[in-house]
C-alpha cells in the first residue's frame, strides 16, 4: 500500500468534550404497538425458525448451536464499573469489562428464548440490570465514540430480546441508559465528529453510531430517533453514509457482478470487514422494522461485501485510487488479508436465502471462516480476548442461516 502524506488517526488531540455541546433531540416514545418487538437482529419468527433447526439437530446447526450454549455461562455474574472508559485518557481504560459482560447476556438471552430456561434469562436480566444501575459515564480518548457506537447496539440488541420476559422488570432502566449515555453521544459524533474535518474518521466510527442510534431507537419505540440513523444513513455527508462507506462500485470481468469498494479497503483489512459486519447489522435492525436498506442503490451493501470477501479469500480486486484528510492510498492494503470475523452469515442468509441473489464471495468467507471455527461461526470470546473479539456478536449459523 502506497499511502502519501499519511497522518495517523491517533496523532489528533483526544479530548473530552461533553456530548450535550450537540444537543440531541428527544422524541416523545411512540406507542409500543407502533414498532414490531422483538425487532432488532432478531425476531419472534427468527427464533421460531432457530428453535426448530436445533430440534432438528441437522448439521451445521447443531454446531452452531453448541458454540453458543458453550458461552451461555448461566453462573455468569457482572463487572459493572462506575465509568466506562475506552482510549489512552485521564481514566483509565476498563471498557472490557463492559463488553464481555453483554456478549455474556446476549448468549444467556438467546439460551431463555430457545429453551424456556429462565435461569438464563436472570442472568442475562442481572447483567444488564448491572449496568443500568451504575449509569456509567463513557469517557476515554475519541475512542469513546467507537464504546458508544458498538457497545450501545450489542446491549440494546440484549434488551430488545429480554423485553417479553416477565421475570424481568428492567427494561425501563436500560431505556434510561442507552438514551442519557449512549444516545447523546452518538447523536453528538454523528453532527460534529469530535470537532473533525468530516473525512477524518473512518467509515466504521460512522457506521457502530448509526448502528447504536438505530438499536435505541427502536428499543425504546423512538420513531424520531430511528429516522434520524436512517436518514443519515442515505444522505449523510459522513464516511458512514452509504454512498460514502462503499463509495465506488467495479464491474467484475466475466460475470459483470458489482464489486464495491469499501472506504477503507485501502487502510486495512480488519477494519473493512468490521464495516461490513456493520453494514450487515443496520441493514438487518432496519429489515426487521420495515425498511430495506439491504436494497439501497441497488444492494450496495452486497457490492461492497463481494468486493471485500473476494479480496480477504485471496483473490484479486480492482482498486480504485482513495484520498482523504489521512493521505492518497494507490492501491489495496494487504495488511490483516483473511482475517477471520463471524460476519457472513447474516449476509449470505439475506442476499441468497432470502433474496435469491448472487453473494459467492461472501459464501466462500462464510464457509472459510466457518471452517476456522470448526463447522459455524462463533461469538464473543471465540476471536480472542481484545476488543476485535468482541465486534460482533456472531453465532451466525445457528442464528441467521437458513437450511
Amino acid at each position: 500500500m502506497k499511502c502519501i502524506a499519511l497522518l495517523s488517526l491517533l496523532s489528533l488531540p483526544l479530548t473530552v468534550v461533553d456530548a450535550s455541546r450537540a444537543r440531541p433531540h428527544h422524541a416523545q416514545p411512540e406507542t409500543r404497538q407502533s414498532l414490531n418487538h422483538p425487532g432488532l437482529l432478531h425476531t419472534a419468527d427468527d427464533f421460531k425458525r432457530i428453535k426448530g433447526l436445533v430440534d432438528s439437530k441437522k448439521e451445521p446447526f447443531a454446531t452452531g448451536w453448541a458454540k453458543l450454549v458453550a458461552r451461555a455461562d448461566v453462573k455468569a455474574v457482572p463487572h459493572a464499573q462506575d465509568v466506562i472508559c475506552r482510549g489512552d485518557s485521564d481514566c483509565t481504560q476498563n471498557y472490557a469489562s463492559f463488553y464481555r459482560d453483554v456478549h455474556a447476556a446476549y448468549a444467556n438471552a438467546i439460551y431463555w428464548k430457545i429453551t424456556g430456561t429462565t435461569a438464563n434469562a436472570d442472568t442475562a436480566a442481572a447483567i444488564l440490570d448491572a449496568w443500568s444501575s451504575k449509569n456509567p459515564e463513557i469517557q476515554g480518548s475519541a475512542d469513546r465514540y467507537l464504546a458508544a457506537g458498538i457497545y450501545g447496539y450489542q446491549y440494546a440488541n440484549v434488551a430488545e430480546i429480554l423485553r417479553d420476559y416477565n421475570g424481568w422488570k428492567g427494561l425501563s432502566a436500560a431505556i434510561s441508559f442507552l438514551r442519557n449515555r449512549f444516545y447523546p453521544m452518538n447523536h453528538r459524533f454523528l453532527v460534529e465528529h469530535n470537532d473533525a474535518k468530516i473525512d477524518n474518521y473512518w467509515a466504521n466510527w460512522d457506521l457502530c453510531t448509526l448502528c447504536s442510534m438505530h438499536a435505541i431507537g427502536v428499543l425504546s419505540d423512538n420513531k424520531t430517533m430511528i429516522k434520524e440513523a436512517i436518514d443519515y444513513f442515505k444522505n449523510g455527508a459522513g464516511n458512514g453514509a452509504i454512498k460514502n462507506a462503499i463509495w465506488t462500485v467495479h464491474t467484475e470481468e466475466g460475470s459483470g457482478k458489482q464489486l464495491g469498494q469499501n472506504q477503507e479497503s485501502g487502510r486495512d483489512q480488519g477494519h473493512t470487514m468490521f464495516n461490513q459486519n456493520l453494514l450487515g447489522v443496520l441493514a438487518q435492525q432496519s429489515y426487521n422494522q420495515g425498511e430495506d436498506l439491504f436494497a439501497l442503490l441497488d444492494n450496495r451493501i452486497l457490492a461492497g461485501a463481494e468486493y471485500a470477501t473476494k479480496y480477504n479469500t485471496f483473490h484479486d480486486v480492482p482498486f480504485a485510487t482513495f484520498k482523504n484528510s489521512h493521505g492518497t492510498y494507490t492501491a489495496i492494503s494487504s495488511q490483516d488479508r483473511g482475517n477471520i470475523r463471524p460476519i457472513g452469515e447474516l449476509l449470505v442468509a439475506h442476499y441468497e436465502s432470502v433474496r435469491g441473489l448472487n453473494a459467492s464471495w461472501t459464501k466462500e468467507y462464510r464457509d472459510m471462516v466457518v471452517k476456522n471455527g470448526n463447522g459455524a461461526e462463533g461469538g464473543g470470546g471465540d476471536y480472542g480476548t481484545s476488543s476485535g473479539g468482541y465486534d460482533q456478536l456472531g453465532f451466525g449459523t445457528i442464528l441467521f442461516r437458513r437450511e
